[in-house]
């Protein structure tokens, strides 16, 4: 099995469709993909929609802060009971994190509710929404914002004219 070892073929990895990089101890490692990263956005819109610092979540999971970074920007890959554990402490199934897969993770599909939620602010302001009574209030924020988007879309179109 000794010239299995050394085994490394292009082919093979083109053929299989293999992410690869590195090797360690003779292992090659695949890198982080659009699923991966897609899957670390997931984790980071359910901690912060669940309230959960990077910390608190780390120390759930026994991680440190920064492991659980690497997972939301996609940097490092989740493995299968690292995201059971995520699943089980936010209190959501696993095949949660792979819904909508394909072409979710490609960068041309639509913005899904989970990269809405990851914007500055979003979280907050849709906290702040749901604590508002008031039909008619609820009802002018958003005649509010979609105004001010659309001033902005404005601007920027002027400014993209004149430039």
């Amino acid at each position: 099995m000794a010239f299995l070892s050394n085994y490394n073929c292009a082919w093979d990895e083109t053929f299989w469709g293999a992410n690869l990089s590195g090797t360690r101890d003779g292992i090659r490692k695949r890198r982080a993909g659009a699923e991966d990263i897609e899957i670390g956005r997931k984790i980071r819109a359910l901690r912060l929609e669940r309230g959960l610092s990077q910390s608190q979540l780390a120390e759930g999971i026994g991680l440190t802060f920064q492991q659980v970074q690497k997972y939301e920007k996609g940097a490092n890959r989740v493995s299968a009971g690292r995201l059971q554990q995520v699943a089980d402490l936010l209190h959501v199934p696993i095949t949660y994190f792979f819904g909508h897969m394909g072409a979710r993770a490609k960068k041309e599909a639509l913005p899904s509710t989970v990269s809405l939620l990851q914007t500055k602010g979003a979280v907050r302001l849709m906290r702040a929404f749901t604590e508002i009574a008031s039909r008619a209030t609820k009802y002018a924020l958003v005649v509010l914002a979609e105004s001010l988007r659309d001033r902005e879309k404005k601007e920027k179109g002027s400014d993209s004219r004149n430039g």
